[in-house]
């Protein structure tokens, strides 16, 4: 671990609202032990700095699918905003997919199925039919009561967006060319080489989820923190305090977590 002591200030780089420290976390489709792995590895990092005036940290959602632990991810989260402050979970496409198949709608049931939501409903306690296998015709009354209302109308809550300062939080990205307060809630979620390869000034830097990269991404509009985390095992947080910013890395083949100089 580097020393927090010895960091340098880089006055050229965006920063957060004055006195606000931001933990970031790509995403963790179902990761129940990375999301506690790099808690513990934040609460390390942040012990060797000065308090400051607001701490957050936000998920950059898809917390669900893929994964093995969807529901105790959710029963975690839900427990940890009721006894904490400074949580921000931004809905993903997986959690937007979710309320509506909860909601009643079928015709989205087994692209769901197919794209992790089988993970999570068999994290609730489900049988789910195989993909050639018919759906029963009660499965979606299953659904609704396998998910508990209070989880539904937890993650129903969460926001799409959050800014501090310099900083737009997302989960896909923006629509290059629209206005931050402009964005539609489907770019916001879905939105991918459009983004991607745009070089244009977003009005804020982009932190965003939901296009996997073998490491963090850093452009001088956009950065990126999926690392694949159901499958690499590599979960990425981001540590933004004013114009400071480094990453922090889970490293699965031992368990240690690395914190890397953002460049």
């Amino acid at each position: 671990m580097a020393n927090p002591r010895s960091r340098h200030r880089k006055s050229n780089l965006p920063s957060t609202a004055k006195g606000e420290r931001i933990y970031a976390i790509g995403d963790i489709h179902g990761r129940y032990d990375l999301l506690r792995q790099i808690l513990k590895s934040i609460e390390q990092f942040n012990r060797g700095l000065p308090s400051p005036e607001k701490l957050h940290v936000v998920l950059l959602g898809d917390v669900v699918d893929r994964g093995p632990a969807s529901a105790q991810l959710l029963q975690f989260l839900r427990d940890w905003a009721a006894n904490t402050e400074g949580q921000v979970m931004l809905q993903g496409n997986h959690e937007e997919l979710m309320l509506k198949v909860h909601a009643g709608e079928r015709r989205l049931l087994r692209s769901w199925l197919q794209v992790g939501g089988r993970e999570t409903l068999e994290s609730f306690g489900l049988t789910v039919p195989g993909s050639g296998e018919p759906i029963p015709p009660r499965f979606m009354a299953d659904i609704a009561a396998a998910i508990p209302k209070a989880t539904i109308d937890f993650v129903n809550r969460w926001p799409t967006v959050a800014r501090s300062g310099d900083y737009f939080f997302c989960h896909a990205g923006v629509r290059p060319g629209v206005e931050l307060a402009r964005q539609a809630k489907t770019d916001l979620m879905w939105i991918r080489s459009e983004f991607l390869n745009s070089d244009r000034d977003h009005g804020a830097v982009i932190v965003h989820g939901h296009s996997i990269s073998a490491e963090a991404e850093t452009r001088h509009n956009r950065i990126g923190i999926d690392t694949g985390a159901y499958r690499t095992g590599v979960l990425t947080a981001l540590y933004l305090d004013g114009a400071e910013r480094e990453f922090i890395v889970t490293e699965p083949a031992t368990e240690a977590v690395a914190i890397a100089q953002a460049q």
